[in-house]
């Protein structure tokens, strides 16, 4: 092979390559723009089925209902057969992930495909909201619920937990096949059982009271490997839609703290490098550090020294201690105070 013929190649495989690339980067944009859609409520269907056909693909069947109509489904029985329903599977702990491993900084889930059905718990105004609640962690969401209303499953998957589980009364966690687990606490009754498999608007239990509850409502999480989230990420309450099909999650995500916010429609999201990845943690921890400064400036407090006034008066006065007043001002058990001077006591 001559310089010439060689150098022809070249340049043919380089531009093979690059059509690829490209036409891998339309690939991942369409896969995004799918994964960015919203998707609808639906309960399941009380159609009966009149037949159920095998596809080239064993776990996928073709369900056909009594009225003419048919769906693609995928078979329960193959599904189950995959790790994610074997590896900590536990049906009496909450959190079987005793080993928790640090999740990556960024990482996509697909939460539903075009096989796959989703129903919201309750199309309402969220009352209670993830995060800390009286100084206690609220893991979940709480929405109206009354008593006795039925509860619907929101994603296809098997139940791991139905018990009465302290605080959260009677309470059925599902695990689903991407690894995502929803749990459903305060129930007045449950009607399903550990191993039990359900589809999304399957009826699950009823709402209730039970447990450490103010009154009827739905108690809702979401967990993913152990890690609690805030279901907004997901679920637009208010629509009752999943908010899309594919979720890019982020590690401040499970922070305790960290509530759902509007997103930015980044079509570039996808592409970002480890750079922007890096700049963008940069920016969230500089957020993060600001509202903490903000917290604790709020926090501050000062009284102004007046006659009469010694160290000790002042501390009782302000549910402290003379160390304390000490330490915080720089100054001393036998400072002379002065009438006037302020004295941060917080």
């Amino acid at each position: 092979m001559n310089f010439k013929t060689l150098l022809t190649t070249c340049l043919f495989l380089s531009a093979c390559f690059s059509l690829r690339a490209q036409d891998d980067h339309e690939a991942d944009s369409l896969r995004h723009q799918f994964g960015r859609m919203s998707v609808g409520s639906a309960r399941s269907t009380a159609t009966p089925y009149a037949d159920t056909l095998d596809t080239a693909n064993s776990a996928i069947k073709v369900v056909l209902y009594s009225n003419g109509t048919y769906r693609y489904v995928k078979d329960p029985k193959a599904i189950q057969d995959d790790k994610v329903f074997t590896e900590h599977w536990d049906t009496r702990s909450v959190n079987p992930y005793h080993d928790e491993k640090p999740l990556p900084d960024r990482f996509s889930l697909w939460i539903v495909d075009t096989l796959d059905s989703y129903c919201c718990p309750n199309k309402t105004r969220v009352f209670s909201k993830f995060g800390y609640r009286h100084g206690r962690r609220h893991q979940g969401v709480d929405l109206p619920y009354p008593t006795g209303t039925p509860v619907y499953a929101a994603f296809d998957g098997k139940v791991r937990v139905s018990d009465y589980v302290g605080g959260y009364g009677n309470l059925i966690i599902i695990r689903h096949a991407n690894g995502l687990e929803t749990f459903y606490g305060h129930l007045s009754r449950r009607d399903k059982e550990p191993g039990d498999w359900v589809n999304a608007g399957d009826v699950i239990g009823l709402g209730g009271s039970t447990g450490r509850s103010s009154g009827p409502h739905l108690h809702f999480e979401t967990r993913y490997q152990g890690y609690a989230f805030d279901p907004t990420w997901l679920i637009d309450f208010e629509t009752g839609t999943l908010r899309h099909r594919l979720l890019t999650f982020r590690s401040w995500y499970f922070n305790p703290n960290s509530r759902y916010v509007q997103s930015v429609d980044d079509e570039d999201e996808i592409y970002r490098t480890d750079e922007e990845e890096r700049l963008l943690a940069e920016e969230q921890a500089k957020k993060e550090a600001a509202a903490r400064a903000a917290a604790e400036a709020k926090a501050v407090r000062y009284y102004t020294v007046r006659s009469g006034d010694t160290l000790g008066k002042i501390a009782q006065k302000n549910h402290t201690t003379v160390r304390a007043l000490c330490r915080l001002n720089g100054i001393k058990e036998t400072t002379v105070l002065r009438i006037g001077r302020r004295l941060r006591v917080r």
